[in-house]
């Protein structure tokens, strides 16, 4: 009997499940609300540009054309890229396009068998529950509705988009106090290049956060408006923004991206020995974050705008939390052209903006609030259980409990694939795909659910550890290797891929060293 394979998504992650799936013999059927694939790539700012090097974000069999010379490829270039993947592949005849799936519910066993189990799914197995799922899919095109049932389901929603992360104010310094006009920085993504320069032309606009999207729509708003109408940015927290990946022409991937730089780190399940080295190495994990810092501050003269971060550079890149700075960005803080501003606090008045602690109204006409996403929220909303909503989400104070970042030991026949972060998302989505395709081809079992639940609790320390506040953005990015070499003990893979001793410790490890034999 054929078993049905459904995925929710049609971007990075969604693509990769599509491809993996067929691999093993899948028929699976990928649901996308909108009309093209490419997620996050299809619809975003004219001057976005990808923040990973190339040969960092990469498919592991399906390599950059020789026609992209650039570093760091412009956003038309990456969904060019995606879109030859998903023609390679014949990914397309698997999509169903403008199908937006509102929720989906699990028929099997009852509750109560579920929550007696001792392996996932009963059996430890994807297909091992005998239950279904149901996809109630809105057809956006006709307005019809209808169920779909699939024996697994993948989802690869993504937690950067659909559901805006609105910061709440105190009754009366809301936005409905203002007189201008608030948006969210997905509804500027929205528009084409020439109506979002229309739509910022000639308006004193202050943009909220410091994350990536803000940077690029102050740069956009600078460019329309000059020192004639400055843009503002309003910041909580000052970010470490690379100027490049080159700190004192040495590649950051040789100081974070190779095995000797996670033996500096404390890691999820590591032995006596690697945590007493870890121990002993503490030194040397310091000096790489200083040699780093150092840099950027004297490249980005962070010191001279008051723009130095509190935290060490270690704590962003374990958070996802760095980024290219755009080229030229603190020229024009120089020039005038935009202006910084340090609001920990903030809210609305009929003016414009006031900063908590002052009594001088920011004088705007427009806000963009680059505030982000509430992934947590997108991810939970989908469930019609609220016992799944409850599991899937976890603790408040926990990273989300999945077992290597893509199973919930207690929801069954589902997979999750993009949420966790990391340096490369596309690079982990690929491994994660092939670890789940593995696990539905029975290369192997899962553990216990309860050795599953102390797997997942070991990297929540391990987050909390590194990241700080951040730990919820479940990112694995300064322990890649470590995490890739879990999946591949799993799939029964050598997880050790250069050759030789010395690349193996010092080299870089990406995309390539997966590639498919």
């Amino acid at each position: 009997m054929e078993r049905k394979v459904g995925i929710i998504g049609a971007g990075i992650s969604g693509l990769l499940a599509c491809k993996y799936t067929l691999s093993k013999g899948y028929t699976p059927v990928v649901f996308e609300s909108r009309s093209s694939i490419g997620g996050v790539w299809s619809k975003t700012l004219e001057t976005t540009k990808l923040q990973t090097p190339k040969p960092i974000f990469q498919f592991s069999d399906f390599p950059w054309p020789s026609s992209v010379v650039e570093d760091f490829p412009s956003h038309s270039q990456v969904l060019d890229y995606l879109q030859s993947y998903a023609h390679h592949f014949g990914l397309l005849r698997h999509i169903k396009f403008n199908s937006k799936v509102l929720s989906i519910a699990y028929e099997g066993p009852p509750e109560e068998e579920m929550q007696a189990w001792e392996l996932w799914g009963g059996a430890g197995e994807p297909f091992g529950s005998k239950g279904q799922w149901n996809l109630t899919v809105n057809d956006i095109h006709n307005l019809s509705t209808e169920v779909y049932q699939v024996d697994f389901l993948i989802l690869c929603i993504g937690r950067f988009s659909d559901v805006p992360n609105i910061p709440e104010f105190p009754a009366g310094k809301g936005p409905e106090m203002f007189h201008g006009k608030v948006i969210h920085s997905m509804e500027y993504a929205a528009m084409d290049f020439e109506r979002a320069v229309e739509f910022i032309k000639g308006k004193r606009t202050t943009v909220v956060g410091f994350q990536k999207h803000a940077l690029d729509i102050a740069m956009e708003c600078s460019t329309a408006n000059g020192g004639e109408h400055p843009c503002r940015v309003l910041y909580k927290t000052e970010r470490w923004t690379l100027p490049d990946f080159q700190p004192w022409g040495v590649h950051l991937a040789y100081l974070y991206l190779n095995r000797f730089s996670e033996l500096l780190i404390h890691k999820p399940g590591e032995g006596f020995l690697l945590s007493l080295l870890a121990t002993i190495l503490s030194p040397v994990r310091w000096g790489f974050s200083k040699f780093v810092e150092s840099y950027i501050k004297r490249k980005l003269s962070l010191e001279k705008f008051g723009m130095v971060p509190k935290h060490n550079f270690l704590n962003a890149i374990s958070s996802c939390l760095i980024s290219i700075v755009p080229e030229g960005f603190y020229d024009r803080v120089e020039k005038g052209s935009i202006i910084l501003k340090k609001a920990p606090e903030f809210g609305f008045c009929k003016e414009g903006i006031v900063v908590d602690g002052e009594s001088t109204p920011l004088e705007t006409d427009l806000v963009i609030l680059a505030t982000g996403f509430k992934g947590d929220e997108k991810l939970k909303d989908i469930f019609v259980s609220p016992t799944f909503r409850d599991y899937i989400i976890g603790s408040p104070t926990a990273s989300l409990p999945l077992y290597r970042e893509c199973i919930h030991p207690r929801i069954p026949q589902l997979a999750v694939i993009g949420f966790s972060e990391s340096i490369s998302n596309l690079y982990t989505s690929e491994m994660r795909c092939r670890w789940v395709a593995e696990l539905l081809d029975g290369k192997f079992k899962l553990p216990s659910i309860n050795e599953m639940e102390k797997d997942a609790e070991r990297w929540d320390k391990y987050m909390k550890q590194y990241s700080g506040e951040y730990y919820r953005r479940s990112c694995i990015g300064a322990v890649h290797i470590w995490y890739n070499d879990q999946l591949c003990k799993d799939m029964g893979w050598n997880s050790k891929r250069k050759k030789g001793f010395i690349p193996e410790l010092f080299q870089p490890y990406g995309p390539m060293d997966y590639c498919p034999s």
